[in-house]
């Protein structure tokens, strides 16, 4: 993430890793005050066993695309509403990428950061069948969850 303060929507991210049984690092990395670092860890992120790369920021919101023009992973952008321009200014930067530097980006804000594990471990899941089987699990019972909602509206 680009900053200690982006940290309260990213746990969800973290959280829905962690629902999967996946492990991750995560890291305060600035595109525009730590760009060196930024590099460093993008450039070496595949030979350190990481597999997925979720990238969040607000603002100008460039790290994801940092990330992502030093890695042949994946990078999920998680843009945040940082700015007074509620976080539309990071959605537009970080959805926006010049051809052959693509960013996944997710919506604004802890949806998008939640919605990132998931897709993170959607990505995992197409070699590892273990998180598959979580991950259709998952399905199954968001499914059942809204089934029971349907009944007690219905009064059943």
């Amino acid at each position: 993430m680009g900053s200690k303060s982006d940290l309260e929507v990213m746990k969800d991210a973290g959280e829905a890793l962690s629902e999967f049984g996946i492990e991750y690092e995560m890291r305060v990395i600035s595109a525009h005050r730590t760009p060196e670092i930024a590099h460093e860890y993008s450039s070496t992120a595949k030979a350190r066993g990481l597999k997925v790369i979720i990238a969040a920021a607000g603002g100008a919101a460039h790290l994801a695309g940092v990330m992502a023009a030093s890695t042949t992973l994946p990078v999920l952008g998680v843009p945040i509403a940082s700015s007074p321009l509620g976080g539309f200014d990071a959605l537009l930067s970080t959805a926006q990428m010049p051809p052959g530097v693509p960013v996944a980006t997710m919506s604004v804000g802890s949806w998008g950061a939640r919605n990132a594990g998931i897709f993170a471990a959607m990505i995992l899941a197409t070699n590892d069948m273990e998180i598959a089987g979580k991950l259709a699990e998952f399905k199954l019972k968001q499914a059942e969850k809204i089934v029971q909602h349907d009944k007690e509206i219905q009064g059943s």
